[in-house]
């Protein structure tokens, strides 16, 4: 775990890495050449994906996905309790949402947050379908989940993170609307490991997650590595 001095060094180099003033943020730098997959911006020292569309939303429930990528290991592994209000960035189709529903009840609510309304109204059918009352369809924004400031207890985001076309503006919202010592959660594909079949620009080190989150107000805790093909990396709010 960083210290705060630690973490303070960590924002120092980073501002220092991209010549930053204060209240100054990282470029986004258009790209001469780049990945196919990705948007032609680079940020950090990563290039941007493309987002996946609503129209794949069929992938993200596909039979599976458990054997792959063991989801419900993953929610096991945040301790969730009863009373948590969580935040699903970037939900899609609402496939964790509801699985960390039952966890956080009763008293606890699951935002499944996305920009796309599409699949909004996928969760929104689900609710209706299977019951779950506690999971609550969210529309944001690019830049700003538009949550509750300094209400959420747990927010993460699987596989979506590297998809964010202005990642600074959207985690400084989302740093807003988390609770001091509330958690944030990175779900990535290891860019570290090549056999992991996932295309390149939509995987992620920890290295540069942690690079990315150093100029924000956040503690990193821990990376969990029990998944079969993705890190669990997680900060805490200051």
């Amino acid at each position: 775990m960083l210290k705060p001095v630690g973490s303070l060094i960590l924002v120092g180099l980073a501002g220092a890495l991209f010549g930053l003033q204060d209240g100054a943020h990282p470029p986004y730098v258009k790209m001469t050449e780049h990945d196919p997959d990705g948007i032609g911006i680079s940020y950090m020292g990563r290039e941007i994906a493309q987002v996946m569309g609503h129209e794949a939303a069929d992938w993200l429930d596909r039979p599976e996905r458990e054997a792959e990528e063991a989801p419900s290991m993953l929610v096991k592994s945040l301790k969730l309790k009863p009373g948590m209000k969580i935040a699903d960035i970037g939900a899609g189709s609402g496939y964790l949402s509801f699985m960390m529903a039952k966890p956080v009840s009763p008293g606890g609510v699951v935002y499944a947050e996305d920009i796309q309304p599409e699949m909004i109204d996928i969760v929104k059918k689900k609710s209706a379908e299977n019951g779950q009352k506690n999971v609550i369809p969210w529309i944001g924004t690019t830049t700003d989940p538009k949550l509750p400031p300094a209400s959420i207890d747990l927010m993460i985001m699987v596989d979506v993170y590297h998809e964010f076309d202005q990642p600074y503006e959207m985690v400084s919202s989302m740093v807003k609307d988390l609770k001091k010592g509330g958690r944030l959660v990175f779900v990535e594909y290891r860019k570290e490991d090549p056999d992991v079949p996932i295309k390149l620009v939509h995987k992620m080190s920890v290295a540069q997650v942690r690079k990315e989150m150093a100029i924000f107000p956040l503690d990193y805790q821990q990376t969990i590595e029990i998944l079969p093909r993705q890190h669990i990396i997680v900060f805490t709010r200051r």
